[in-house]
């Protein structure tokens, strides 16, 4: 079965970092493009960061050099390193499977308020 498990959220100060950890099981995250997305308060789900099998980043506006989308092989996890937050990044952040049988895992709530 293919699981993606989400982790790392919590509630950060303006200006600060996570760091959040997408745990997979049942594929291999090397092997395939691999994104980032989240859902705001009230709003659509929508693309944070992309990273393919070759090393490609396809980042959101918003992301703006802040944010780095990485894959550990080693682990099997795809990780996100969120710098400089601000309000408007709270959100339940998801990782998801792109290649193939496309899947989502279990959300990570991201909380920025001072």
């Amino acid at each position: 079965d293919v699981q993606l498990q989400a982790s790392g959220g919590g509630l950060v100060q303006p200006g600060g970092s996570l760091r959040l950890s997408c745990a997979a099981s049942g594929f291999t995250v090397g092997h395939n493009t691999m994104s980032w997305y989240r859902r705001r308060p009230g709003k659509a789900l929508e693309p944070v960061s992309t990273l393919d099998t070759r090393g490609r980043r396809a980042d959101a506006d918003f992301v703006k050099g802040r944010f780095t989308i990485s894959k550990d092989n080693a682990k099997n996890t795809l990780d996100l390193q969120m710098n400089n937050l601000t309000t408007e990044d709270t959100a339940v952040y998801y990782c998801t499977k792109d290649s193939g049988l496309k899947s989502r895992g279990q959300g990570t709530q991201v909380t920025v308020s001072s």
